[in-house]
């Protein structure tokens, strides 16, 4: 689930909410209990109660997922459930991941990094992996004689991948080459999809929960990598999006 908490800049208070606090309409940022009964009930407001209660004051705008509530090794706040090596003593489990940013207000807010490093409280236990990147040579890749599709065109490309991923079916050259109605993309696509796993293999986890879908140990749920430019993530989308279709459990 995601969590977004920090300091609202428009009256410097310290406030949680949902990922909708970026909204651009519907106002439903919290900064206190009274007002997450306002904007949330159920599940939703119990989890904020506890993320306004114990996560940390700061200056800063911080998005991140809640994982689970403490006294378990084992959480499974989705598709993917994260093994501690020992039962988690704190409170809550939330693993931060991005930092946004504004010069008015939250609705205008914007990506501008990663999180900073938040040390384990008595109250909530941060998931904040540190990865080695092993660097691999990347080929150039000539797309001057490929044809790509239109926004509409790819959206129906999607939905049937999508459906090859749900039932179960591999990838295949074939198989994309007749959804794009064009080998050279296909080849493009696979190719890339190969690279982005290349890369994704070259890194090195520490300090992170095991993290399984079903019983298959996987290495995450992605990767979010970021340049001068842009700010990207790297997923196994066959892996992570098949499961998510079929509602796989874990543990």
């Amino acid at each position: 689930m995601a969590i977004v908490f920090g300091t609202n800049p428009a009256n410097n208070q310290f406030f949680v909410s949902t990922k909708p606090a970026f909204n651009k309409v519907k106002i439903n940022f919290c900064h206190s209990h009274e007002e997450i009964d306002t904007h949330f009930q159920g599940k939703v407001a119990n989890i904020l109660y506890y993320c306004f209660n114990w996560l940390p004051h700061t200056d800063s705008i911080i998005q991140g997922n809640f994982l689970g509530f403490g006294n378990t090794d084992v959480v499974q706040p989705n598709t993917i459930s994260y093994r501690f090596s020992e039962v988690v003593s704190q409170n809550i489990i939330f693993a931060p991941h991005t930092v946004w940013h504004t010069d008015g207000e939250l609705k205008d807010a914007y990506v501008i990094g990663s999180a900073p490093f938040f040390a384990d409280t008595e109250n909530v236990k941060f998931v904040q992996p540190c990865v080695d990147y092993l660097k691999i040579q990347l080929p150039d890749v000539d797309v001057s004689n490929i044809q790509f599709l239109t926004d509409k065109q790819a959206q129906v490309a999607k939905q049937q991948i999508n459906a090859i991923i749900r039932d179960g079916h591999e990838l295949e050259w074939w198989n994309v080459a007749e959804i794009f109605e064009c080998r050279n993309l296909a080849h493009l696509y696979l190719t890339m999809i190969e690279l982005k796993d290349d890369i994704m293999q070259s890194m090195i986890v520490h300090d992170s929960p095991r993290a399984f879908i079903g019983d298959d140990e996987i290495i995450g749920e992605g990767f979010v990598c970021k340049n001068d430019s842009i700010i990207f993530k790297l997923v196994n989308r066959y892996q992570f999006s098949h499961a998510n279709f079929n509602s796989v459990k874990s543990w």
